[in-house]
């Protein structure tokens, strides 16, 4: 029967956490569905910028390919390495026979780096025979007066040394020079300056040394002149560093260095 409207009425409500799921659906976001069409946006946009270069020619692709140049470093890195194979030709035990070019001039400038940095620079008799294959012979009688005053008397006695360039008994003498890298400053057909970053390694090893082999820095300028179809020494200058901070290496034993220096070999370098 009919209520009249007179009657009261009754009214439920439900608490917020029972509302009817209708109600809900139909007010609360979608995170799922709007993540995948986010992603699916994203996801053409690369595809997008990625057919729109490709086949963009690579820049430095053509000078790779067009003349096998010498690869090229990257800025500050120096020049790169030419791949030349060293000189094939010794005179005296010291590469000759360079290339008539500016890394030919280099090759030669790191040799008698090497050359002019070895223990045998010491001895007289050794040194002149150095000399005398590196030198101009027009420059030949100011570098030998120059370098026998370098080597001998009292640089040879600071290092322990007789007279003669001979280390004391159970003591070896060590004076090894490895070049690091070069640099041409300055170039043309007749004449060559290059610079020569090396490290040495000089002293007495052994047990008792007062002249423990240790580690230097420095670079060396030599000016070369093309003379009788190689590059030959015509003057040389000397200066300390750069050099790197020391490292946190335990020294080797005195026998480990005299080991080394007697086992390992020396190279011949070129560009």
């Amino acid at each position: 029967m009919p209520l009249s409207d007179d009657q009261p009425h009754t009214r439920t409500r439900l608490p917020v956490g029972e509302q009817p799921s209708s109600q809900l659906n139909g007010r609360q976001p979608r995170p799922l569905r709007t993540l995948l069409t986010v992603l699916v946006v994203v996801t053409l946009l690369v595809v997008a910028i990625s057919i729109a270069n490709h086949g963009k020619p690579d820049p430095g692709g053509t000078a790779r390919s067009s003349d096998h140049a010498t690869p090229t470093a990257p800025a500050g890195a120096g020049p790169a390495p030419s791949g030349d194979q060293p000189v094939g030709t010794t005179s005296n035990g010291i590469p000759s026979g360079y290339p008539h070019t500016d890394q030919g001039a280099q090759s030669a400038a790191t040799n008698y780096a090497v050359a002019l940095g070895g223990a045998d620079m010491f001895r007289t008799d050794t040194r002149h025979t150095i000399v005398t294959t590196i030198a101009d012979p027009a420059a030949l009688p100011t570098l030998q007066a120059r370098l026998d005053q370098g080597f001998g008397g009292d640089t040879a006695a600071r290092y322990g040394l007789d007279a003669q360039g001979h280390a004391p008994k159970g003591l070896t003498f060590v004076s090894r020079t490895v070049p690091v890298g070069t640099k041409q400053a300055g170039y043309n057909d007749a004449e060559a300056k290059i610079e020569v970053w090396c490290t040495v390694l000089n002293g007495l090893a052994g047990e008792h040394s007062v002249q423990p082999v240790s580690a230097n820095w420095f670079t060396m300028t030599l000016s070369l002149r093309w003379t009788a179809g190689d590059w030959k020494l015509s003057d040389y200058a000397s200066r300390p560093g750069p050099a790197p901070m020391p490292g946190d290496q335990q020294a080797a034993t005195a026998d480990e260095i005299t080991g080394a220096v007697q086992q390992f070999g020396g190279f011949r370098y070129a560009r």
